[in-house]
């Protein structure tokens, strides 16, 4: 168990920071950061990381519990019910409690960094070379090889790099470890993998 991993289960009491749940407890590094340092991540269970990572498997009674959470005391949960609350606001009760949530500027820039809340046409969109939509936490693979300015090594073509991170406020580069390096890649040399 990480030192993080250990912190957050300390401040939560072992059970998920969104909906208590007490299984399946995972670190869940808030995007756009991955520094995986206690002030950017959260405790998540499975259920609730699925549902975040994957829009299609959202069950909008699950995130009921928002009601709670919302009011946490550590911004990375403000953060994650500020997003959730703003993808589900059509449903009406989330639109309620998005109305009684505060977060200050430097928050709430943070909150939008994902693009949550944006209208489509504005939402800055990362797609691979063959157009494919990566998101947080999508595996790729190099399609050419690259010469990592300032680390001294070449990225060779067929790497593959998981978990990436995208730049948030550039659509055409992503973050990732190659050769045990992080670095910013360009999505046009990329091809997600499924």
């Amino acid at each position: 168990m990480s030192v993080v991993e250990k912190k957050l289960k300390d401040r939560s009491g072992s059970k998920c920071e969104l909906c208590g749940n007490e299984h399946d407890l995972q670190v869940y590094e808030v995007p756009p950061t991955s520094t995986g340092s206690l002030e950017n991540s959260i405790l998540a269970c499975d259920v609730c990381v699925t549902q975040l990572e994957d829009p299609e498997k959202v069950d909008v009674n699950h995130w009921r519990c928002l009601n709670d959470s919302m009011w946490s005391e550590h911004l990375p949960v403000q953060i994650v019910a500020w997003r959730m609350l703003t993808r589900l606001r059509d449903k009406g009760w989330p639109q309620d409690l998005l109305d009684m949530m505060y977060l200050d500027e430097e928050a709430l820039e943070w909150a939008k960094a994902t693009g949550e809340g944006e209208d489509e046409e504005e939402k800055i969109v990362h797609k691979d070379s063959n157009g494919n939509i990566l998101q947080d936490g999508d595996s790729v693979v190099l399609i050419k090889d690259l010469n990592v300015k300032g680390a001294n090594f070449t990225a060779k073509r067929g790497a593959a790099v998981h978990r990436i991170s995208l730049v948030w406020d550039n659509a055409e580069q992503i973050e990732g470890r190659v050769d045990g390096q992080q670095i910013v890649i360009l999505t046009q040399y990329v091809k997600k993998t499924k």
